[in-house]
């Protein structure tokens, strides 16, 4: 098939049925009017314009040389789009999408039916948008997303506060209080953005209010109900970024309509992710909408259910541009055999003979600081967010490894932790990790789990914690995250345990130590099982991302700082973006991250988190900036939140905004 030429309209306003009126960058195949084409729609607030238009640039073009047009529609709020946003996936939002994708149905120069795309929040939403079944929807692809909104995002795991709940809703601050572009919106910018400004949330005090799982975080989890998803669903993620659990998941719980693809990437699209190999997303994807917006008979409903990239003894490293390993698929996904590990006379052993002396019950309490080898909950980048070597972790940590293994290991699937254990105070968490020990001790990373153990009860779904009872040991059942991994020969497999796993999981208000029963641990790795090696197509072009103009260079700073005399350790992250002019629109962008975590390694209630953003725009003799700036803290009782933003044109202060909330803390 020959390329179809098309345009790009750069702008245009979408007007909803209550008058706001959404900003959309559109890709037009040519001709469309007289034959139609089907449409892929992406839904989000981070930007079209400057946001994600490199990503963008990268994708659609592809998509309208198929024949398939593309439309990217900013969420009330952001970029040019009218209102002010109200919160992550909320009705609102979907209300908004399902009324979107009938207006696109309904245009001339579309066939009437639509597919859904994105990654992260566009991931998110697209499946939430399927359970409600909009009858243009014809299909989706969903791209490091969660089915779980508690358990599997950037707010809660299992029960335990990520701190990346304050970094994502610093970012969410920062992001919303961009202006929009004076070129696109005309005079009624300035006025746009002071309104956006004046009523614009601070996500946070919102998700602190709801410490487990109840009904505000089962709103939008599809996992709540995975059969109101009709329509097919292509499921993706990488194991170098926190939502790798998602594609299992999906299969598992709609195994008749969705596809699998799991790779070794950061938090990106396939077809630009590190590290490599890549995949060539963009093809995949237009057989995909061939097959279910066109009804081109090119078997794309036969699909492997899963196809996943099995990573082979990899190593920490500064940059991971490529990662060893080779690709698997199985036609039908089914839960893995297991394979049991325990501890026998203090090693851990596939031999589940036991001593004569059972061992004697270990006392665990790591330091609070134990954990600064964990990277990022979600990487975008495949440097020094991603784990690095565990050896400084695992010093504050319990381990139990096995002896050079004689035989390579596969596994494909989560990891099962279950152990005996009593807590000295109301809870702890608990973090387990699934190491690789190479010959030379490096340590890599191959799975972790956490669990806050007031959580302990599954049939409690998050929703009711109770203290531990004291001087009683209780079984404790622990899910780690999902894995592809081989262990050579020679490597040893090491289960790591800790009850800090911080900045990543805050601690919870009290110095808690565990009580272990080495003899109870039973480890259960899930086998890879019956299977087929294959190929997976990388992109022909190996770069696609466009190339901006570039006024300043970017910079990255990561580092730890243990002050002995004050007794504090101090975790510190830096970003600068540079500063980048799109050669199209001219709007030039930068975007400076500063975010710091503060502990003292004896006192839990010292954690502070501080993250700042400064944010950027100008063209011509045209500027803003917005800086933004997040900070939270605990006692025994309470988490402390505040924040504020202000906001300048040119060098004049135009805005300032503060928040201050107390909120008690619930078993966390």
């Amino acid at each position: 098939m020959s390329e179809r030429n098309f345009t790009v309209i750069e702008n245009t306003f979408i007007t909803l049925a209550d008058g706001t009126r959404l900003a959309a960058r559109m890709w037009m195949p040519e001709n469309a009017e007289n034959d139609p084409v089907p449409a892929v729609f992406e839904f989000l607030p981070y930007r079209k314009g400057d946001g994600t238009c490199v990503r963008d640039e990268a994708t659609y073009p592809e998509f309208a040389k198929a024949g398939i047009a593309g439309v990217r529609v900013d969420i009330r709020g952001s970029g040019e789009s009218d209102g002010v946003i109200d919160g992550e996936y909320s009705e609102l939002e979907l209300a908004n999408a399902c009324e979107l994708i009938a207006w696109i149905a309904d245009q001339q120069w579309c066939n009437g039916s639509v597919g859904m795309m994105g990654i992260s929040w566009g991931g998110f939403n697209c499946l939430q948008v399927a359970a409600l079944n909009p009858p243009a929807l014809k299909a989706v692809i969903s791209i490091a997303s969660t089915v779980d909104r508690y358990n599997d995002d950037i707010h809660y795991k299992n029960g335990c506060q990520l701190a990346a709940q304050l970094s994502w809703a610093a970012t969410m601050l920062a992001y919303q209080s961009r202006t929009p572009d004076p070129a696109l919106v005309g005079d009624d910018w300035r006025a746009m953005w002071l309104h956006r400004l004046k009523e614009e949330p601070f996500f946070l005090e919102e998700w602190l209010q709801h410490q487990t799982r109840d009904d505000f975080w089962k709103h939008a989890s599809i996992c709540e109900d995975f059969d109101a998803v009709k329509i097919p669903s292509m499921v993706l993620a990488g194991w170098a970024d926190g939502y790798r659990n998602t594609p299992m998941r999906a299969i598992e719980g709609m195994p008749d309509r969705s596809k699998a693809l799991i790779g070794p990437w950061v938090h990106k699209y396939p077809h630009f992710a590190w590290p490599k190999p890549r995949a060539d997303f963009t093809g995949e994807a237009i057989k995909w909408w061939n097959k279910w917006l066109r009804g081109d008979d090119n078997g794309m409903e036969d699909l492997p259910q899963m196809r996943a990239y099995i990573l082979d003894g990899i190593k920490p490293a500064l940059r991971r541009d490529y990662d060893p390993g080779f690709w698997i698929a199985m036609d039908t996904w089914t839960r893995p055999d297991t394979k049991t590990m325990v501890v026998n006379a203090g090693e851990l052993s596939f031999d589940a003979g036991k001593s004569d002396e059972p061992a004697a019950d270990i006392y665990l309490k790591s330091p609070l600081d134990t954990g600064t080898s964990a990277g990022e909950y979600f990487t975008l980048k495949p440097d020094v967010e991603m784990a690095i070597d565990q050896r400084g972790d695992d010093a504050g940590s319990l381990v139990f490894e096995t002896a050079p293994l004689e035989a390579e290991v596969d596994l494909l699937g989560r990891p099962v932790l279950t152990v005996d254990l009593e807590c000295d105070a109301d809870w702890s968490n608990l973090c387990a990790r699934l190491v690789d020990v190479h010959p030379d001790g490096t340590a890599t990373r191959v799975s972790f789990g956490v669990l806050n153990l007031a959580h302990r009860d599954p049939d409690a779904n998050y929703n009711d914690p109770q203290p531990m009872p004291r001087g009683q040991k209780v079984t404790i059942k622990l899910v780690l995250d999902a894995c592809g991994y081989r262990f050579n020969a020679g490597h040893r497999m090491r289960l790591a345990l800790s009850t800090s796993y911080w900045p990543m999981i805050l601690p919870p208000p009290f110095d808690a130590g565990l009580t272990i029963a080495p003899s109870s641990i039973r480890f259960d790795l899930p086998l890879l099982g019956e299977h087929e090696v294959i190929e997976v197509k990388e992109p022909d072009n190996p770069d696609p991302l466009p190339k901006y103009i570039e006024h300043k260079p970017s910079r990255t700073e990561r580092s730890v700082h243990r002050n002995l005399t004050q007794n504090e350790t101090r975790y510190r992250i830096y970003e600068d973006t540079g500063l980048n002019e799109h050669p199209g629109s001219r709007l030039a962008t930068r975007q400076v991250r500063s975010e710091t975590w503060t502990i003292n390694p004896l006192d839990p209630n010292t954690v502070c988190g501080e993250a700042a953003w400064t944010c950027d725009l100008e063209r011509d003799d045209w500027s803003v900036r917005t800086d933004c700036h997040a900070e939270l803290r605990c006692d025994r009782d309470n988490w402390y939140v505040s924040a504020w933003v202000i906001g300048y044109e040119g060098a004049e202060q135009v805005f300032e905004k503060k928040w201050e909330k107390t909120i008690p803390r619930n078993f966390m």
